[in-house]
C-alpha cells in the first residue's frame, strides 16, 4: 500500500475518535519501517512504570498530589529511579540476564505537557528508549497509560471529561506515530478496573475521605474547581463506561498508525475462590471483571493479565489467611498458583491469548522471590498445557522502585537501587528468572 493510501485509510479508521489529530504518519520521519514484526518466541521479561522509575514528572497529576497538603503519599516521587537518565543502563540489565522483553510505559504528561502541545523531544526520548530495546536485543512492550496524566488533564475533569476518550486517542496517535513501528506489543490502559477490586475493602471508606480532602489541596494548586486523577479508590460505576471508551478509541488510534501491531489492555486479577459451594462468587467476579472482559472481546488482539494474589471469600466476606500461611511484606498470602488461575479466567471470559504483563511478590527476603517465580511460573505452564495460548511472562518489576501511596519502602524489584547514589545492583532472582528463560523450550 502507498504511503498516501495508508494515511487516508487510517484518517478513515480515526474518523469520529480524534479530534484535532495529526494527519498521517509522515510528520514523523523517525517513525521506524520496519520493527520486530514475525518474531514468535515466548516473550520473557521485566516491567516498570514511567513514574514510578524515571523521576521529576513534574507535569503529571500524581506529582501535584504528591507535593500538596495533606496529601495520601507516604514519600514524594521525587528522582524516582532517574531511569529517565539511565534507561539505557536498565536495558542493558535486562539484555545481560538472558531475558528477552521489557515493558515500559509513557508518560502522557512528558509528551503532552500543555493540553493540545506535545514535546518534540519527550517523544524522541521514548523512541531512543525503543532503539537501545533493539540495539540490545530486547522486545519493547509499551504501554501508553499507567495510571498518570497531566495535570492539566486532571483539573480540567480527567476521564469524567466528556471528551477524555478523543484526547486519550489523540496521544495514543501522536505516541503511536512516533514508536509503533518499532515495538512488539501496546498496551492501551493499566488496570483500568483495578478500582473494583479494592471497592468494599474495610479500608476503602476512609481512604476514599482522605484522597477527596488530597484532590480539593490539589485543585487549588492548580486553579480549578476540580481534580480528577486516576487513584484506585474512587466511583467505580461513574469511571467505568468513560475507561471502556478510552480503551475503544485509543485502541483505534494505535491501530490506525500501526494496523498489524498487537494490542491490548491490561486487567488486574485477583484469583477469587469460594471457601464453600454457597459462596456468591460468581458475583464478584462479574462485578470486578465482565465489563472489561467484554471490552476485551470487542477490542483486543491479546489481554495482559496482572496477578498477585488469590482472595478466599467465605458468607461473610473475605476469609483470613491462617496465622500459619507464608506471608509477603504487606502481609498478604503468598499464593504463587493464583497466576495460573487468574490467566485460564480470563482466557475463558475473553477468548484471547494472554500476555502475563505483571506477576510479582514484595518481599526483602530475595530467596522467598525465587521461591515464588518457581511457583507462578509452574503455575503457568500448567495453564498452557491445558490449551491456554500464553503469549508471555512479564515481571514486577525490574527495580525496587517508588510504590504509588506507599513510597519507596515495599520491594517488588529484581534489582535493587540505591536512594542516594541510584547504583543499581541485581539481586540473584534476576539471574534465576534469565536462567529459567534462557533454559526454556518455549523461548
Amino acid at each position: 500500500m502507498s504511503d498516501e493510501k495508508a494515511n487516508v485509510t487510517r484518517r478513515a479508521v480515526l474518523a469520529g475518535a480524534l479530534s484535532g489529530a495529526v494527519a498521517g504518519c509522515q510528520a514523523w520521519p523517525n517513525a521506524r519501517a520496519g520493527g520486530p514484526r514475525g518474531q514468535k518466541s515466548f516473550l520473557w521479561g521485566v516491567a516498570t512504570a514511567g513514574h514510578q522509575i524515571e523521576g521529576n514528572n513534574i507535569n503529571s497529576d500524581y506529582w501535584v498530589m504528591e507535593n500538596v497538603k495533606p496529601t495520601l503519599f507516604a514519600q514524594r516521587s521525587g528522582d524516582a529511579c532517574d531511569s529517565y537518565h539511565r534507561f539505557a543502563e536498565d536495558i542493558g540489565l535486562i539484555a545481560a540476564a538472558g531475558l528477552n522483553t521489557y515493558r515500559f510505559s509513557l508518560e502522557w504528561a512528558r509528551i503532552e505537557p500543555n493540553e493540545g502541545q506535545f514535546s518534540e523531544a519527550s517523544l524522541d526520548y521514548y523512541l531512543r528508549v525503543v532503539d537501545c530495546c533493539h540495539a540490545k536485543g530486547i522486545r519493547p512492550v509499551v504501554t501508553f497509560n499507567h495510571y498518570t496524566t497531566p495535570a492539566w488533564f486532571a483539573a480540567s475533569g480527567g476521564w469524567l471529561r466528556a471528551d477524555a476518550p478523543q484526547i486519550f486517542a489523540r496521544f495514543c496517535d501522536r505516541a503511536a506515530c512516533k514508536i509503533a513501528q518499532g515495538i512488539e506489543f501496546a498496551c492501551t490502559l493499566n488496570e483500568p478496573q483495578v478500582d473494583r477490586l479494592l471497592r468494599g475493602q474495610s479500608f476503602a471508606a476512609s481512604l476514599l475521605a482522605a484522597k477527596t480532602k488530597m484532590q480539593a489541596a490539589a485543585a487549588r494548586r492548580m486553579g480549578s474547581d476540580r481534580f480528577e486523577p486516576y487513584l484506585t479508590v474512587m466511583d467505580s460505576d461513574q469511571y467505568l463506561q468513560p475507561l471502556i471508551a478510552a480503551h475503544d478509541a485509543g485502541f483505534a488510534a494505535i491501530k490506525a498508525a500501526r494496523s498489524d501491531l498487537p494490542v491490548g489492555v491490561t486487567l488486574a486479577v485477583v484469583d477469587f475462590q469460594a471457601s464453600e459451594p454457597a459462596t456468591r462468587i460468581d458475583e464478584i467476579r462479574n462485578h470486578t471483571y465482565a465489563a472489561w472482559m467484554e471490552a476485551a472481546r470487542r477490542n483486543c488482539d491479546f489481554v495482559g493479565v496482572q496477578n498477585y494474589n488469590r482472595e478466599v471469600i467465605g458468607p461473610n466476606g473475605t476469609v483470613t489467611p491462617a496465622k500459619e500461611a507464608e506471608k509477603d511484606f504487606l502481609g498478604r498470602e503468598v499464593y504463587p498458583e493464583a497466576l495460573g488461575n487468574a490467566v485460564r479466567y480470563i482466557h475463558e471470559g475473553t477468548g484471547k491469548p494472554i500476555l502475563i504483563t505483571e506477576n510479582g511478590i514484595v518481599t526483602n527476603d530475595d530467596t522467598q522471590r525465587v521461591r515464588y517465580i518457581d511457583g507462578a511460573i509452574a503455575s503457568m505452564r500448567r495453564v498452557m498445557t491445558e490449551g491456554v495460548p500464553v503469549l508471555g511472562y512479564i515481571h514486577w518489576s525490574l527495580l525496587d522502585n517508588f510504590e504509588w501511596l506507599l513510597g519507596f519502602h515495599p520491594h517488588f524489584g529484581l534489582v535493587a537501587v540505591d536512594r542516594k547514589t541510584f547504583a543499581r545492583t541485581p539481586k540473584p532472582s534476576l539471574a534465576h528468572l534469565g536462567q529459567i528463560a534462557r533454559r526454556s523450550p518455549l523461548g
